[in-house]
């Protein structure tokens, strides 16, 4: 390949293990030299030199189920596969949902068949971060109880929560509810707190209900909103899957949207623009999020320092629902 090339064995070396400082026209040269003579690299040969694998574990710790239920997840991983891919590293996803699958994925990880490890929707006190303490672990979103341990990019969930309380209380609406995700997560914790950062804890109290960012739990946490405050006018909904779930208790029980009740969700989904009416809801840049943390894992990786988690900021997106 080099003599093809007509460069050296060591520059060769360095472009195909991903180092930025080869020269223009010696990239090109070998990038031809490629094409022509149909080389592959080796990856058992490169990675007794490396000691990598080129490959990363994605693990996933929730039921199997919500991998295709929630749509935030496929772009988690259409992103996240994509920006690896870049650097030639390969994804693997694995399920953590309980101790036997997080027993599956430590064997695995330990067995010295990746590099590192991207954690998503990982629930405080799960007891995995801790046992893969010395391989490169990076969160999408802060693992509660474990900011300051485990590196993580995320988007602003409680200013996110911000903006769409003041906005409902803004459109004059009295009695705001919500419908928090599991508070063992950071988007259900501090949802909830950015909600009540505006209304007071105190008062908002008897209009919490707690879901677990599936459709059918927002419409079950809808139904025992109802029944407790049946003269709620407005409800801000931790995730738009929950919104959708809400939106279909509130049609069955003869509830307007949004002259009754308006409806908000949290993500801008595919869902978002589903439903009927169309959510208000809240972006979030769940694509920057990925590629943020993928690019602290490959820092991490290559020895970079981990110098503070990655906050994105979230926009708010008025449609018919509120």
């Amino acid at each position: 390949m080099a003599a093809a090339a007509g460069v050296s064995r060591g520059t060769v070396s360095r472009l195909l293990n991903g180092d930025k400082y080869v020269s223009t026209s010696a990239k090109m040269a070998i990038e031809r030299a490629i094409a022509e003579t149909g080389y592959v690299v080796n990856r058992n040969a490169r990675s007794l030199v490396t000691q990598r694998t080129g490959s990363v574990v994605m693990v996933l710790s929730e039921p199997q189920e919500k991998l295709f239920e929630d749509p935030n997840f496929s772009v988690l991983l259409r992103t996240a596969t994509r920006r690896l891919a870049e650097r030639d590293v390969s994804l693997v996803l694995m399920i953590a949902a309980d101790d036997s699958d997080r027993d599956r994925v430590e064997r695995y990880v330990r067995g010295g068949h990746a590099d590192g490890v991207l954690l998503i929707s990982t629930h405080a006190g799960d007891p995995l971060p801790d046992r893969l303490r010395d391989i490169p672990a990076v969160a999408q979103g802060a693992v509660l109880g474990r900011e300051g341990v485990i590196p993580y990019a995320a988007a602003d969930d409680r200013e996110g929560a911000r903006q769409m309380t003041r906005y409902l209380a803004g459109q004059g609406r009295k009695r705001i509810a919500t419908i928090t995700g599991p508070l063992d997560t950071p988007g259900g914790a501090l949802r909830l707190s950015g909600f009540c950062d505006v209304l007071g804890r105190r008062a908002a109290k008897r209009l919490i209900e707690h879901g677990d960012y599936t459709q059918l739990g927002g419409e079950s946490a809808m139904a025992r909103l109802l029944e407790r405050a049946p003269d709620i006018d407005a409800v801000f909904v931790g995730s738009d899957l929950m919104a959708a779930g809400a939106l279909s208790t509130l049609r069955a029980a003869g509830r307007r949207v949004p002259e009754d009740v308006a409806v908000a969700g949290f993500d801008d989904s595919a869902v978002a623009m589903t439903t009927h009416p169309p959510l208000t809801t809240i972006r979030q840049p769940l694509a920057r999020v990925a590629e943020e943390t993928v690019g602290l894992l490959l820092g991490l990786i290559d020895g970079a320092e981990y110098t503070g988690p990655v906050i994105l900021p979230t926009e708010l997106v008025v449609r018919e629902s509120a």
